[in-house]
């Protein structure tokens, strides 16, 4: 069965609506698991730098192999059982790739930690949605941590998804989990991962290449729609995105700093070593907690904008197969 608009809006809905509760299964958290056995299995710290290379693409194409066949076999079983259960699936499947709502929930809860003055409190819980040691960051500093966060995961979590879902359906879009999923928990600069995540972050760069910069343009867009200065935070991303060491990363980075008037980047702490990231942006205004809420605004907006190009992409894709 095809992938039809009404599928993709209802996914998208129910996102919005339930966001990723712990007790529901979910695919990404199996592919999560998939990718910690096959590094339990392949990972060799005595191995040479050109076989642990080898052995990360051994495990980038066993994770994909086993992602696109289950979601594949698991559409194909649906069908036996009819046109509802094939629903139900295809719009499930797609649901559990987007994560508006969770993006919001988890940088909700830091943010209400830093209302209620509770620092401690807000230290770990954004470490569990960071890499950089927070045990010694100030207010300031987790909020623009967070700002970070939530701008970067726009492209991640919700347009790229939405992007593959539009083009590919469901599978590409788990597809491109997989990708996502191996280069968060691979894809470091470390003595563990420099060689053996190699191609689960060059990979990645490559999936990100054009939901991240369409990220960037949604964001300037959602800036214009609630009255910020969409011209500068065009002209930061313009300026700044390719500072960042990501192909990828800088531009919805960039477009927030430029839409809210603030510089992102900065020392960060990462496995105990200072590391200085590109400044983007100018430090027009000091992050706040209001600055927090500008960009959760700005979240929905172009998660908003990101469905809406999306739902176009798969009606005129259905129109054309009806006449062809």
């Amino acid at each position: 069965m095809v992938f039809l608009p009404w599928h993709l809006a209802s996914a998208y809905a129910l996102d919005l609506v339930a966001g990723d509760p712990q007790w529901m299964p979910h695919p990404v958290r199996w592919i999560g698991r998939a990718v910690s056995w096959a590094e339990n299995h392949l990972y060799d710290p005595a191995a040479p730098p050109v076989l642990l290379r080898i052995s990360g693409v051994v495990l980038w194409v066993l994770v994909m192999t086993i992602t696109v066949s289950s979601a594949m076999v698991l559409i194909g079983a649906s069908r036996l059982a009819g046109t509802v259960v094939t629903d139900i699936v295809l719009i499930w499947l797609a649901y559990t790739t987007l994560a508006t709502r969770a993006l919001y929930a988890e940088s909700a809860g830091i943010a209400q930690a830093l209302r209620d003055n509770y620092i401690g409190l807000a230290r770990e819980r954004l470490s569990r949605i960071v890499s950089r040691d927070t045990s010694n960051l100030d207010e300031a500093g987790i909020l623009r941590a967070l700002i970070e966060t939530v701008s970067e995961n726009i492209s991640d979590g919700i347009v790229a998804p939405l992007f593959y879902l539009a083009i590919f359906g469901p599978v590409g879009a788990l597809a491109y989990k997989a990708v996502n999923t191996m280069d968060s928990m691979l894809g470091y600069m470390n003595d563990r991962y420099r060689y053996f995540g190699w191609f689960s972050a060059r990979a990645d760069d490559a999936a990100n290449f054009i939901p991240a910069r369409l990220s960037g343009l949604l964001l300037v867009g959602a800036a214009a729609c609630i009255g910020l200065n969409w011209r500068t935070a065009m002209q930061i991303m313009r300026r700044d995105a390719h500072k960042m060491k990501s192909p990828n990363s800088g531009y919805p980075e960039a477009a927030a700093a430029g839409a809210l008037g603030i510089e992102l980047g900065g020392t960060n702490i990462y496995f105990g070593q200072p590391v200085e990231k590109p400044r983007l942006g100018d430090p027009a205004e000091q992050i706040t907690l209001d600055t927090y809420r500008q960009m959760v605004i700005l979240m929905y907006l172009t998660s908003a904008l990101a469905f809406f190009m999306a739902f176009c992409i798969r009606l005129s894709r259905e129109i054309l197969e009806g006449w062809f």
